[in-house]
């Protein structure tokens, strides 16, 4: 039994989209409306644009805002993991010259000496560099002990001092800008008065 092919080979046309005329901004009311309602319609309209408006120009002002605090974050905390990394070059800094006790300087030859002073120069240069980029060293010596800016690796008994100041700082810390880029390891006071 044969099928009647309903199919033609040639392709079917898309029915022509129906196009709406485009409305005129603003038509004049038609004959026998009511004027106040249509005066209502348009405030009513006018503002939700106005509403609308505000909403955009916050939004993009909050925007600009949020633009501006990351940019300024960027250029203070660009270095930071670059500046974490060079620290251990002071800290190797400072163990090389805390090798030369004060007595034993007395008594180097002129060529130690000047090498030791060398070193000095060398890092006190270097932190000035890190200090342009807004790296500072925690001063932590006879501080109260904060544990966002300290870690506290071990107590001393001291009745001297008042317990939780800083007795000694095995490790320096460092910050940059407002953040800590490493903190300092001390050794923190216990048993003196309560601060």
């Amino acid at each position: 039994m044969m099928s009647e092919d309903t199919n033609n080979d040639t392709p079917q046309q898309a029915p022509a989209p129906t196009e709406t005329p485009a409305a005129p901004p603003h038509e004049p009311p038609p004959p026998g409306s009511d004027p106040s309602a249509e005066l209502e319609a348009l405030r009513a309209e006018h503002a939700a644009v106005k509403d609308r408006l505000l909403r955009a120009l916050a939004e993009m002002e909050n925007l600009r805002r949020r633009t501006e605090r990351e940019i300024a974050d960027a250029k203070t905390y660009g270095v930071a993991s670059f500046a974490r990394e060079a620290i251990a070059l002071a800290d190797n800094l400072r163990r090389a010259l805390d090798n030369f006790p004060p007595e034993a300087r007395a008594e180097m030859a002129p060529h130690v000496s000047a090498l030791v002073e060398g070193v000095e120069l060398t890092e006190r240069d270097f932190l000035s560099r890190l200090a342009r980029f807004g790296v500072r060293k925690i001063e932590a010596q006879g501080a109260r002990f904060d544990p966002n800016q300290h870690e506290a690796l071990y107590e001393i008994p001291d009745e001297s001092q008042p317990a939780g100041t800083v007795a000694q700082v095995v490790e320096p810390g460092y910050s940059i800008g407002e953040r800590v880029l490493r903190p300092a390891k001390v050794g923190v006071t216990r048993g003196g008065p309560k601060a």
